[in-house]
C-alpha cells in the first residue's frame, strides 16, 4: 500500500485532535487569530477571500500554515465543502511533527510555494490584460 505524505494513523496515536466536520461548516474566518493548522485526512475544503474561492484543498493537503507560521491573522476563510476529516496541528505538535519527520516540512513549503506561483500567475495574467486593455 502507497503512503501519503502525511501519516494520520500515526498522528491519532500521539494525541493529535481530530475534527470531523460537515458540509458547509467554517473552519475559520478572515482576520480571526490563527493558533493552529489543519492536515485533511478526508474530504474537501474551501479556502476563500472575500467569498470568492481561491483553492479547495483536499485528502493529504494543508490549510491554516501562514498563521501558524507567522501569528498573524487569518488571511483567508476556509469552509468545508464536503464532509470532511481533518487533524488540528497547534503550534507545539507542528514543531514537534517538523523535527521529527522534516520531509514534513518540506511538504508545506513546497505546498507554500506551489501557492505563491499561482497567486504570480494570477498578478502576470492581471498586469498582461491591463496592458492590452
Amino acid at each position: 500500500m502507497v503512503r501519503g505524505p502525511i501519516d494520520f494513523e500515526k498522528l491519532q496515536r500521539e494525541g493529535v485532535p481530530f475534527a470531523s466536520l460537515p458540509a458547509g461548516e467554517k473552519v475559520f474566518l478572515q482576520d480571526e487569530a490563527g493558533g493552529a493548522m489543519y492536515l485533511v485526512r478526508s474530504g474537501l475544503v474551501d479556502i476563500l477571500m472575500y467569498g470568492q474561492v481561491l483553492e479547495t484543498v483536499g485528502a493529504n493537503g494543508v490549510f491554516g500554515e501562514m498563521s501558524l507560521i507567522d501569528d498573524s491573522p487569518r488571511s483567508a476563510a476556509a469552509l468545508a465543502a464536503t464532509n470532511s476529516e481533518v487533524a488540528i496541528l497547534n503550534r507545539d505538535a507542528f514543531l514537534r511533527l517538523v523535527q521529527a519527520e522534516p520531509g514534513f516540512a518540506l511538504y508545506v513549503l513546497q505546498i507554500l510555494a506551489q501557492r505563491l506561483r499561482r497567486l504570480d500567475d494570477s498578478l502576470a495574467n492581471r498586469s498582461g490584460d491591463a496592458d492590452s486593455g
